[in-house]
C-alpha cells in the first residue's frame, strides 16, 4: 500500500500559493512560516490525505487566526457573579475607557506640573476627588488593596507588633491571605480574641511597648453568625488613642454608595469608614467602586505624607492608564445618579429584575428563530469579588436545551469566549452578569455554537 503522507506538499511548495503568499503581506513572515510547518505536520500525524489548494490555505488561515489571538482578551460573563475575579472584576465605564484612550495616545502631565512648568507628582492626582468623596485629609493610590497593607505596616510598624483580630486573618482568593501578606511588611502579626469573639480587653492586654499599631480587617467575603462578638472601628479608635497608636481599616471593598434601597445591605461605604475616625482605610478601586485595579490609602495627612515618602510607593506606584480610569470613574460619584447608571457595576447590580426578564426573552426569542431550543427561568445571582457575601439577587437566566457540557466548551472557546455555568445538568446564561449592550453578542455566540 502506498503511504498517503508521502503525497504531502512541502513547506515551500505551500508558501507558492497565491492564498499564502497574500498572507505573507499581511502578517510577519515567521507567524505564517510556523502556521504552514504546523499544519503539514499535523496532516502527517493525521495520517497525510489528499486535499485541494483551497483546502490547504483555509487550515493554514486558521492556524494563523488561533496563533495570534491575543492571550488576554475579552469574554462575556454570563456566570451571574457580577464582581468575577477569575473574569477581571469590574468593567469600565465608557468615560474611563476614553479617559484611557486620551492618556495613552500621546503624552500627558503625569508628573509635570503644568500650573508652574515644573516637575509634578503622580500622586496628585485623584487626590482632590478622593478627599471630596470620603471626607479623608489626604489620599495615596498603589497598584492594589494588598500593596495598600504592606505599605502601611512597613511605614508604621516594620519590625514591631501589630495586633489583630484571629477572626479577621482571612484569605482574599487565589490562596493569598491577609496574615501573610501582613507579614511580608516587616510587621509582627500578634492575634487577639478568637475566630468568632474578640472584644475590646483581648486588645488591651496585648497591647506592649513593642505595639506599633491596631489593624482592622472588614470580613467582606465570609460572615460569621451565632455566637459571635466583634470591637466596631470606632471602638478600636478609642482604644488606640489611649496609647497613641494609629488604627489601619482595610475595609476592601470600595464602595462609594449605599445600595440598601437595592437589598444590598451590610457594606459600609468608604465614607463611612472613613467618618469613624481611623488613621488610615485601605480600598480596592476595582471592586464595589467600579474602577480599575487599584488600592486607595485614604486617612490623615501626616500619615499619607509618611506613605508616600517610603521606597516601597514606586515599587506599587500605579501607571497613568489607571490614574486616567481611576479619575474618571471617581468624578462620576460627584453625580450618585449618574454613577448608577454609567458605572457598569452599579447598574448591573440595580437593575430591576423586571428589565433582565424582558432581555432575557427577547434573547430567546432571537435564538428560536435561530432553531436553537432555549427557554427563560429564574435564576440567582451574587455579587462576587469578596462583597455582599450572603446577599442572593433574583435574576433571570437564558437555559439552552442541549447537551450542557459539550455546548458550555463551544461557548467557551468561541469567539467572543461566553462564559455560563452549569446547574442541574442544564447550561444557564445569567443575564445580571451580562451588560445589555452585550445581548446581541451573546446572541450570535450561542448561535455560532450550535452543533
Amino acid at each position: 500500500m502506498t503511504d498517503s503522507r508521502r503525497d504531502l506538499p512541502s513547506v515551500s511548495a505551500l508558501l507558492e500559493i497565491a492564498g499564502v503568499k497574500l498572507l505573507l503581506e499581511q502578517h510577519p513572515r515567521r507567524l505564517v512560516l510556523d502556521a504552514v510547518r504546523d499544519t503539514v505536520e499535523a496532516a502527517r500525524a493525521a495520517g497525510g490525505g489528499r486535499r485541494t489548494e483551497q483546502q490547504w490555505l483555509e487550515t493554514i488561515t486558521t492556524a494563523i487566526q488561533d496563533s495570534s489571538r491575543p492571550s488576554l482578551r475579552r469574554v462575556i460573563n454570563a456566570t451571574g457573579v457580577v464582581l468575577h475575579t477569575n473574569l477581571g472584576r469590574a468593567p469600565l465605564a465608557e468615560v474611563a475607557i476614553r479617559a484611557i484612550e486620551q492618556v495613552a495616545e500621546g503624552f500627558s502631565n503625569l508628573e509635570y506640573d503644568i500650573d508652574t512648568g515644573e516637575r509634578g507628582s503622580r500622586y496628585s492626582h485623584c487626590v482632590g476627588l478622593l478627599q471630596q468623596l470620603t471626607g479623608a485629609e489626604d489620599a495615596l493610590v498603589v497598584n492594589n488593596c494588598a500593596a495598600a497593607m504592606v505599605l502601611a505596616l512597613n511605614s508604621l510598624a516594620q519590625r514591631k507588633e501589630v495586633l489583630v483580630s484571629r477572626g479577621e486573618l482571612v484569605e482574599i482568593g487565589g490562596s493569598f491571605r491577609i496574615p501573610d501578606i501582613m507579614a511580608r511588611s516587616g510587621a509582627r502579626l500578634v492575634e487577639v480574641g478568637t475566630t468568632n469573639r474578640t472584644h475590646d480587653d483581648d486588645y488591651r492586654r496585648a497591647i506592649t511597648p513593642k505595639t506599633a499599631a491596631i489593624v482592622k480587617v472588614h470580613r467582606s467575603n465570609f460572615a460569621i453568625e451565632g455566637f459571635t462578638a466583634d470591637v466596631s472601628v470606632e471602638r478600636l479608635v478609642f482604644i488606640a488613642a489611649e496609647h497613641g497608636l494609629p488604627v489601619i481599616h482595610d475595609l476592601g471593598s470600595g464602595l462609594m454608595l449605599p445600595l440598601d434601597e437595592y437589598g444590598l445591605t451590610g457594606e459600609p461605604t468608604v465614607a463611612q469608614a472613613v467618618s469613624a475616625g481611623p488613621t488610615l482605610v485601605l480600598a480596592s478601586g476595582d471592586k464595589l467602586l467600579g474602577g480599575p485595579q487599584a488600592g486607595l490609602i485614604l486617612g490623615k495627612a501626616a500619615v499619607v505624607s509618611r506613605l508616600r515618602k517610603n521606597p516601597f510607593a514606586r515599587a506599587m506606584r500605579v501607571d497613568k492608564l489607571t490614574l486616567s480610569a481611576l479619575e474618571a470613574t471617581l468624578r462620576l460619584y460627584l453625580e450618585p445618579a449618574r454613577a448608577l447608571k454609567e458605572i457598569p457595576l452599579l447598574a448591573m447590580l440595580t437593575e430591576p429584575l423586571e428589565q433582565i426578564e424582558v432581555r432575557a426573552n427577547s434573547v430567546v426569542n432571537a435564538l428560536r428563530s435561530h432553531g436553537i431550543e432555549a427557554d427563560s427561568a429564574p435564576s440567582t445571582a451574587s455579587v462576587g469579588g469578596g462583597a455582599f457575601p450572603t446577599v442572593e439577587i433574583p435574576s433571570r437566566a437564558v437555559i439552552i436545551k442541549a447537551n450542557a457540557p459539550a455546548f458550555e466548551q463551544r461557548l467557551r472557546l468561541g469567539d467572543p469566549p461566553v462564559i455560563g455555568r452549569i446547574a442541574n445538568g442544564r447550561l444557564l446564561l445569567d443575564l445580571r452578569s451580562v451588560m445589555p449592550r452585550e445581548d446581541g453578542a451573546l446572541t450570535t455566540a450561542i448561535a455560532r455554537a450550535r452543533p
